[in-house]
């Protein structure tokens, strides 16, 4: 369904249990291809559209791929092929992230520049460097990315931005590389620590040092592996924020507390309340969050993906809040959405400028991207009246049964097929 109605103004209550994390299943789905004839078994993997997308590219490329609930087995043959449909890449820019593995496994690897979310630049520079680095040959022909190495070698390779799909990439491709690799100025997401798990459970000794850089022993051959896919901090935050910004009192379970500090830490700046217990979050009611400023920065900063979201509740908070964006370009497009439901925020270049409102009104917006539909929902739920949110594929791509969620907090939420506004 491409079109979400929310009657807002309902305060949530109950227990919403998080998914696995869409950004930890993707890489480590791909990680499969460094095997040759044997099997990797992945646990709590969420049904999303993104994950469906990760499968079919991985069948196309000889995988055996195979869902039993939230469990996921790839089995991968002696032969894979080495080249990425085009149809599929397109959908997703987390495609690129076969092009390590199948590059160390197969000699040679093909990958047509990926789609994905529009919200700005987001070039794989930084992962070709580092593949060259480690001695392949790569061109770029008619829109496809040609690599070729006989076989890769262990280098050491200083990434210029600790890019999350880079530092995935370059230690997938190191997994199979002669010798050791280090990788420095690496991203430090909790998703990057899973992708170590289970490239340790292939067999692979890693060493990640904890200041921002990771040594990797290739090996001749991949083992098979069996590990578990971290909850989704994104999505935790999302309904934390969504308990927050409705008033009510809700408890999200499966959350790992230091993977989203930089949420809890705003969030107590504004006055919210809550407690937290092992891997539980509870939220109470507060009357209204008071405004705070934040960047957006490579984790353990503020994440980007939750900057849409904690946008939308700052619309409701006492006082001028200033929202910087430091990592994507244009990820303000949701903004104008907003104010169509009474919100007031100014765009400044990179920077969103927030004059909080009593409340927000219901109304007919289009989801821009993944995390603007998601901070959509969260103002519909807060908003009066009734909001109708098109272009809903967006939020399909990292929120399993979000409508089935929400409807089990108490939300009036339901879904309908919709022409575009």
């Amino acid at each position: 369904m491409n079109v979400m109605r929310i009657e807002g103004g309902r305060p949530l209550q109950g227990t919403v249990r998080t998914q696995g994390a869409k950004n930890a299943a993707l890489p480590v789905m791909a990680a499969c291809l460094l095997l040759k004839g044997r099997t990797l078994t992945l646990s709590n993997v969420p049904e999303l559209y993104d994950v469906s997308t990760m499968m079919e590219l991985l069948t196309a490329l000889g995988v055996t791929a195979r869902r039993e609930g939230k469990e996921v087995t790839l089995g991968v043959a002696d032969e894979v092929s080495w080249e990425a449909p085009e149809s599929l890449v397109r959908k997703m820019r987390a495609s690129s992230l076969v092009l390590g593995p199948l590059l160390a496994r197969c000699g040679r690897a093909a990958l047509p520049l990926p789609g994905g979310c529009s919200i700005g630049s987001r070039p794989i520079d930084l992962h070709l460097k580092g593949l060259v680095q480690m001695g392949a040959k790569i061109e770029i022909r008619n829109g496809v990315v040609c690599a070729q190495a006989d076989r890769l070698r262990g280098r050491r390779i200083y990434l210029d931005f600790p890019s999350v799909g880079a530092t995935e990439n370059l230690m997938m491709a190191a997994a199979l590389a002669q010798g050791e690799t280090i990788i420095e100025n690496i991203a430090r997401e909790p998703e990057i620590d899973n992708l170590a798990v289970v490239l340790r459970s292939m067999g692979v000794p890693i060493d990640m040092e904890g200041t921002g850089c990771v040594r990797i022993k290739g090996v001749e051959a991949a083992r098979p592996g069996r590990e578990r896919v971290i909850p989704d901090r994104i999505e935790a935050c999302t309904y934390i924020l969504a308990g927050v910004m409705t008033g009510g009192k809700i408890t999200v379970c499966d959350v790992v507390p230091a993977h989203i500090d930089s949420l809890l830490a705003k969030l107590e700046e504004a006055g919210a309340r809550f407690v937290v217990r092992d891997g539980d979050v509870t939220v109470f009611p507060v009357e209204r969050l008071q405004s705070v400023s934040l960047k957006t920065m490579p984790y353990p900063g503020f994440p980007t993906d939750l900057q849409p979201q904690m946008t939308a509740a700052l619309t409701l908070a006492s006082g001028v809040s200033l929202v910087e964006e430091s990592v994507f370009q244009s990820r303000f497009l949701y903004a104008e959405e907003l104010n169509r439901m009474g919100a007031d925020i100014r765009i400044k270049g990179d920077t969103a400028v927030i004059n909080g409102v009593r409340k927000l009104d219901g109304a007919t917006v289009r989801a821009t991207d993944l995390r603007a539909g998601a901070a959509l929902i969260l103002a519909g739920l807060s908003a009066s009246g009734e909001t109708r949110i098109e272009d809903m594929v967006h939020v399909w791509r990292g929120y399993e049964a979000i409508d089935r969620k929400l409807r089990g907090l108490g939300a009036c939420v339901s879904l309908e097929e919709g022409a575009e506004r």
